[in-house]
């Protein structure tokens, strides 16, 4: 079993300005067992926008909620509109270095594991095992009646003969895989229900205004108590989701590292922010560790 290393770090208490020191971030890698969580931000160098960020989408785009989804057949027509067109940009999404360092991280044996908020897959194209996918993933669409999974290959495919000549020109595409298009370029578009049971079907993603599988919350927390150290990547901690592992893991004395360009709600309870991009950020820590990032 590996010995927990003793780190004479303690969290700054207080809003971080950010720095461009990546020592810290060695040294914890160096002692190894770091737990990952990653946000929305390790996939904006892949062409997926950040939720919070600078231009996030927020600033100009609400998601969908659950309440929503489940309320009418319009909202589940304008989502699935939206999200169908969507997914065609997540197909097209590579990893990018940030994922292929943290993938090449665990190679080497430097981490415990890896949560992600993101629901993109980038981290398992990159090469990583084992992810917690705490907010599910746009890979999997599953039936609210009888609770079936299935591809989202195989809904995309049902959709497109469903929609023959659907080609709307989106505004843009958000990070849960939803394009933005108006009302009335939704209004005729046809939605599937689930094969088995003729069921509405569902991406299994949670949504805003939807919990986090209880399971899955303390599958994260047992990741946490068994980490030497958490790195956070690419994450605001804006929502408690994310936000209750970096609390838990703090109060556990255990070391908080986060790289993120703008501050987030846990600099309280960090040892450092590292206010740089994340792909050259987690490079440059890989090159002093003597690990190469694939291309």
């Amino acid at each position: 079993m590996r010995m927990r290393p003793t780190l004479n770090w303690t969290p700054t208490g207080e809003l971080s300005p950010g720095t461009t020191d990546l020592g810290p971030v060695v040294d914890a890698l160096s002692a190894g067992g770091v737990l990952v969580l990653s946000g929305a931000g390790i996939s904006t160098e892949s062409g997926i926008p950040d939720y919070r960020g600078e231009g996030g989408s927020l600033s100009r785009h609400t998601p969908m909620t659950y309440q929503d989804f489940t309320a009418g057949a319009q909202a589940r027509r304008r989502y699935w509109a939206r999200s169908h067109l969507g997914w065609r940009t997540f197909g097209r999404a590579r990893p990018n270095a940030g994922h292929r360092a943290v993938a090449a991280f665990a190679r080497h044996g430097l981490l415990s594991g890896v949560i992600t908020q993101n629901v993109d897959g980038l981290h398992q194209a990159a090469g990583s095992q084992d992810v917690v996918e705490l907010h599910g993933s746009l890979d999997r669409v599953v039936c609210l009646s009888c609770g079936a999974f299935s591809p989202r290959r195989e809904l995309a495919t049902r959709l497109e003969e469903a929609n023959v000549g659907f080609e709307p020109v989106a505004a843009a595409v958000n990070p849960d895989g939803d394009a933005d298009l108006t009302d009335e370029q939704v209004k005729d578009f046809r939605v599937v229900p689930c094969e088995r049971c003729g069921g509405i079907l569902k991406p299994d993603v949670v949504f805003f205004g939807e919990t986090v599988p209880p399971e899955r919350v303390e599958r994260c927390r047992t990741l946490v108590r068994e980490a030497s150290s958490l790195l956070v990547l690419g994450s605001s901690l804006t929502v408690m989701s994310g936000l209750r592992f970096v609390r838990q893991a703090a109060q556990a004395d255990r070391p908080v590292l986060i790289v993120n360009r703008d501050p987030t709600r846990g600099d309280q309870h960090a040892v450092t922010r590292v206010a740089l991009p994340l792909g050259a950020a987690l490079t440059t820590v890989a090159d002093r560790l003597g690990i190469t990032v694939p291309d």
